[in-house]
């Protein structure tokens, strides 16, 4: 019997060495043998059908669904989004996601497919700060919100907003004095400002400093204990990184699908909505971003980015359209969540741009 290297299967089969390993290891290929410390192959196997898409099809999960409610959140725009996904024929076995965010995306891929390697990476400290706590302290996470909501829910309107002015600032010394010690105690009073506040909205002054006021939901359910350990569970093999997208760089490969969720472009020139970091990510930085999505598919990768569609306000505006003239651009209908202005809030069109 003839027999090749996992790396000659893999190049065979179009997928990774590491996972014509742990196909051997799990006996998914008949007559594969371990000599010394790696693995030989028949010459003639055939590759064994890819049974980790859609994991709930063979061994059922608890989903989970993003645990902050965060501007420009994809919820509404997964069935369009999911119709991208590459993970079916198991080519693509990695999945990264630099700009976060509330997640909604991630969290969706976490539910469906059981990936070899899952990278997400945000600007935002508290926020990556905060992923961070649930992966490493749940348990410690829960018993702070639980505490915050027991004093939070029984006081009437006057007594929540003392309470939640008083949790504000103690954010802000937390934030500004940048301890790591602090940082479960930090994740933990963002999460309550984040069911607590205004629509839910994280907005940072020129200073850094969190400034939103209360909101005035009647009984918001601060500590979701069961969706925070579900979470726990699926980020145990996540990268999580806080920085910017070139540090996805290195985790990006021909085996990796890429979601860019970027700061989206202002449809007007008072849209600018200060913002969730104390930067801003103008044309220029979309320029940038645009050089690395070619880059990340000249390595092989399969890319999607959203962002809005100038020509809501400006029939005329050619940005995307020419900045991305060599990808797929697809319009779909959103609905603007956060908005100071109630009736504002109606439909316009977004952007999904891919390079397949």
């Amino acid at each position: 019997m003839t027999f090749i290297s996992a790396r000659e299967a893999a190049a065979k089969w179009g997928i990774s060495q590491r996972r014509v390993s742990t196909l051997c290891a799990k006996k998914r290929i008949h007559n594969a043998e371990m000599v010394g410390n790696a693995w030989i192959i028949p010459a003639d196997a055939e590759k064994p059908q890819d049974a980790r898409s859609l994991r709930y099809a063979e061994q059922p999960q608890p989903g989970v669904k993003p645990f902050l409610k965060w501007a420009g959140g994809k919820s509404q725009l997964l069935t369009e989004i999911s119709a991208y996904y590459p993970f079916a024929d198991g080519q693509f076995t990695k999945y990264a996601e630099p700009f976060v965010g509330g997640g909604a995306v991630l969290f969706d891929v976490l539910n469906k497919f059981d990936l070899e390697a899952v990278y997400i990476s945000d600007v935002n400290q508290e926020l990556i700060g905060a992923y961070k706590s649930i992966k490493e302290n749940v348990d410690d996470l829960i018993a702070l919100l639980h505490d915050y909501q027991d004093v939070y829910l029984p006081e009437l309107t006057e007594g929540r907003k003392t309470y939640y002015m008083k949790m504000r600032a103690r954010f802000n010394e937390l934030k500004l004095a940048g301890r790591d010690s602090d940082q479960v105690e930090r994740s933990a009073i963002l999460i309550f400002l984040n069911k607590t506040c205004f629509n839910g909205l994280y907005r940072v002054n020129k200073k850094g400093a969190y400034n939103v006021p209360m909101g005035s939901y009647r009984r918001p359910l601060i500590c979701d204990e069961e969706n925070l350990q579900n979470i726990a569970q699926k980020l145990q093999h996540v990268e999580i990184v806080c920085g910017d997208y070139r540090k996805a760089r290195d985790f990006i490969d021909e085996h990796t699908f890429v979601y860019f969720d970027p700061p989206y472009r202002p449809l007007t020139a008072t849209a600018s909505f200060t913002s969730y970091t104390a930067d801003c990510f103008n044309d220029d930085d979309q320029i940038e971003l645009a050089k690395f999505v070619d880059e990340a598919g000249a390595k092989g990768a399969k890319v999607v980015v959203s962002n809005s569609d100038p020509k809501n306000a400006d029939k005329m505006d050619n940005f995307f359209d020419e900045l991305y003239s060599s990808h797929k651009i697809i319009r779909v209908e959103a609905v603007r969540m956060i908005n100071s202005n109630g009736n504002s809030r109606g439909k316009v069109n977004e952007l999904l741009i891919s390079n397949f």
